[in-house]
């Protein structure tokens, strides 16, 4: 991949978006091969956890190409504000927990892959910004949905319409950030919430992690009958069976 860094090791799946000359900004090719990466790391059978970073450390993804934005016209920026918001479904639906490891800039396009991710976590020189409106445009990669829905309606629509940029804290004060770390602890971070995922077992993971994603489109007696059908259903597997079993036994399981 040409603007991407791919790495496996131990149960994790390492996504470096990596333009650092732009500060990681997201073009049209960015786009197609983060897509396409997020969906190699799911079906990678050795991936439990997957990571995702820009290199350097001013910029996880400063937003999108605004110089190739400027030679679009309303067909040219549909497609790409499609394409966009099928990458970041692609993040949102993994099976797998998706880890934003937020290191400087995360504005724009850069905010809304944040938010697809299941887990940010940030760097302490980490800002966020959804900041479309200064460009007379809007967020079109989910940032009007998926940003009310993590820190509520009153602060999007404030962060949406003022253009704001955000510190790391005030994120992790809102409900943006999980956590916050130095720049130099931010991998070991991510890693250490990776393996504590790593030691559960991956369709249960899988299953919550859907539960989760679709109580947003139910209500709540849907939500509980959707939920209470996935509970069931595990206990027809064998990951199920070796967890009671392990609790029992007194043992750790052994899902992988």
């Amino acid at each position: 991949m040409r603007y991407l860094l791919l790495e496996t090791y131990k149960g994790f799946g390492f996504i470096t978006i990596n333009r650092p000359d732009s500060l990681n900004a997201m073009n049209s090719d960015v786009v197609s091969e983060l897509d396409s990466a997020v969906q190699q790391m799911i079906a990678d059978d050795a991936v439990g956890v997957i990571v995702l970073t820009g290199s350097g450390d001013k910029a996880f993804v400063a937003g999108a190409d605004i110089k190739a934005m400027q030679q679009m016209d309303s067909e040219k920026a549909l497609v790409f504000g499609k394409a966009g918001q099928k990458m970041t479904l692609t993040i949102e639906n993994s099976p797998k927990p998706v880890i934003a490891a937020v290191n400087g800039f995360a504005l724009g396009g850069g905010c809304e892959i944040s938010l697809a991710c299941h887990i940010r976590v940030a760097s302490e020189n980490a800002v966020f910004g959804q900041p479309e409106v200064l460009l007379g445009i809007i967020p079109g990669w989910g940032g009007t949905q998926r940003l009310p829905k993590i820190v509520g309606t009153g602060i999007a629509n404030e962060l949406i319409t003022t253009g704001s940029q955000i510190s790391a804290q005030e994120a992790h004060r809102i409900g943006l950030a999980n956590h916050v770390v130095p720049q130099e602890e931010l991998m070991d971070k991510c890693k250490e919430i990776g393996k504590m995922i790593l030691k559960n077992g991956p369709n249960a993971i899988a299953k919550s992690l859907n539960c989760i994603h679709e109580s947003f489109h139910k209500s709540i007696e849907d939500g509980l009958k959707y939920e209470v059908n996935a509970f069931a259903d595990l206990f027809e597997t064998e990951e199920t069976r070796e967890g009671l079993t392990a609790f029992v036994e007194k043992r750790k399981a052994n899902f992988r």
